[in-house]
């Protein structure tokens, strides 16, 4: 559904995503997020090009989920002091999105309360962005000041502990600043960006089947979300639909991926909570999920397995079987398991209560995917919005309202147990016929849209095509965008001992935001 307030020309994008997109100006842009915003569309993305070379300037599109699929808006802005109008009074996540903007393209956003850096880090002077095609990938900067003006609280009694950004295990860096009052955490900042690689840069250089590679890469433990929404992209720049069969096998795989970080997160929340017994039964669980994996698809992972236009290899009798195998009985120990949790009163007395974001800020704030839905929210685009093979399997959405750990643990379980379902029913089910189609070369300036329901929420890839096969700008977007800031909400009133079981919940990734 599309506001009365964008009375625009849209264009219908093809490809499995339904999307359409309008070019706007500013008092468009405004007038449309908050219209959106008003009409509880949902702020997927927001990313901006360099297009000076093109005898342009900039541009600047949001991507938002609305009833029937996704509306995008194309802002152009001037090569000179480009700028465009702030959305974060409307979509409050778009806050640290237009920082990262500003640090690789130097658009600013106008109007926007924080104007901090948010990936810069001092790898490079404020005047230079890495995203402007006339920089050079290669060029190197001498380190300056990272000084990062975290906001302060005061008060009797008030002080600081700050956190990382490197920690004790072998986790991703990031910085937290928690101001306490004795053990109550009042506020909780954040700061991420410690593992800035330059993808978006990257992409930049690379033809459209290398790029594949590097979108499964961009968060490892998403890397089929990732691969099948860049492929997403790329066939529907091409014009190209892949053949049954490889959609089928992507659930198959989707559904694997959404299983082993459940099982691996599962075990980990438990011995945050004291239970070293459930960190030892599901390690192992997840360790026979990724071997099989490894049997099957050729890698732990699953990398490399989704390609544009299809899949790279084909699962036979043998190893249907040993999945289905598997599935049974990795079924009856996540339930014997479930069990352990809901009887041991100490797990509860620590679960319950415990890190809640209530339903009325995750819808204010954005929150998605398993958080949003353990915090009564049911957006899952395998429901919603379901292409092939979802379109025939009737997923059930996994949903919870107390918003609190105990929430979010149900929600992993219960997503387990429908992972599995729709694995029988993908294994038995499975078409006959070719693994993979091939792809004409993209029009040079076609451009594409993957979304997918990854297993930590929606994953999604913007893709413009050059001549030759080329890229010309890929923005892959991580839900983690989403689902940070409101973990700072979460910990708030809970004691700092919390925060790493508050944080293991969530299991955001660094990576998926520090592009």
């Amino acid at each position: 559904m599309v506001p009365d307030e964008l009375e625009l020309t849209w264009e219908r994008l093809r490809g499995a995503v339904s999307a359409r997109r309008a070019t706007v100006d500013a008092a468009q842009w405004r007038a449309g997020a908050e219209a959106l915003s008003r009409e509880s569309g949902r702020l997927v993305a927001l990313w901006g090009s360099d297009r000076r070379d093109l005898g342009e300037g900039f541009d600047v599109q949001a991507a938002f989920a609305v009833r029937d699929g996704l509306l995008v808006l194309r802002l152009p802005v001037p090569a000179l002091h480009p700028a465009f109008p702030d959305i974060s009074a409307f979509f409050p996540v778009a806050g640290r999105m237009q920082r990262a903007l500003h640090d690789m393209l130097g658009i600013v956003a106008l109007g926007a309360h924080d104007s901090r850096p948010w990936l810069r880090h001092g790898a490079w002077p404020p005047d230079v962005y890495p995203l402007r095609r006339d920089l050079d990938a290669a060029t190197s900067f001498p380190a300056s000041d990272a000084a990062y003006e975290f906001v302060s609280v005061s008060g009797e009694g008030v002080h600081e502990i700050p956190v990382g950004p490197v920690h004790a295990g072998t986790i991703e860096p990031g910085h937290f600043r928690f101001s306490v009052l004795g053990e109550r955490v009042m506020r909780l900042e954040e700061h991420l960006g410690y593992k800035h690689k330059g993808i978006e840069k990257r992409f930049e250089s690379m033809r459209i089947e290398d790029g594949a590679r590097l979108a499964g890469r961009v968060s490892g433990d998403s890397t089929v979300a990732y691969a099948w929404a860049y492929a997403m992209a790329v066939e529907g720049a091409a014009g190209v639909e892949p053949p049954a069969r490889a959609l089928w096998l992507r659930g198959l795989a989707l559904e694997r991926e959404r299983v082993a970080n459940h099982l691996g997160d599962l075990g980990y929340i438990g011995n945050d909570a004291g239970l070293g017994f459930a960190l030892s039964q599901f390690s192992r669980l997840k360790e026979d999920w990724l071997r099989l994996n490894a049997a099957v698809f050729g890698h732990r992972y699953a990398m490399d397995f989704v390609v544009p236009g299809g899949v790279a290899s084909d699962v036979d009798s043998s190893g249907i079987a040993r999945l289905e195998a598997q599935a049974d009985r990795i079924e009856r120990e996540v339930r014997a398991l479930r069990d352990t949790f809901e009887e041991h009163a100490g797990l509860q007395d620590r679960f319950r209560t415990c890190g809640i974001v209530t339903t009325e800020l995750a819808v204010r704030l954005g929150l998605t995917g398993l958080a949003g839905r353990a915090s009564g929210r049911s957006e899952d685009l395998r429901a919603d919005l379901p292409s092939p093979p979802y379109d025939q399997l009737d997923v059930q959405v996994a949903r919870h309202g107390d918003g609190d750990v105990a929430a979010r643990v149900s929600v992993r379980f219960d997503e387990i147990l429908e992972s599995l379902r729709l694995m029988r029913l993908i294994l038995d089910r499975l078409p006959a016929g070719a693994l993979t189609i091939g792809c004409p070369d993209p029009a040079p300036g076609a451009s594409g849209l993957g979304w997918v329901e990854g297993w930590r929420g929606e994953v999604f890839v913007a893709l413009e095509c050059a001549p030759g096969r080329g890229i010309r700008r890929c923005h892959p977007h991580d839900p983690s965008w989403q689902n940070w800031p409101l973990l700072e909400h979460a910990i708030l009133g809970n004691i700092v001992p919390d925060f790493p079981l508050i944080n293991k919940s969530f299991n955001l990734s660094y990576a998926g935001v520090d592009l």
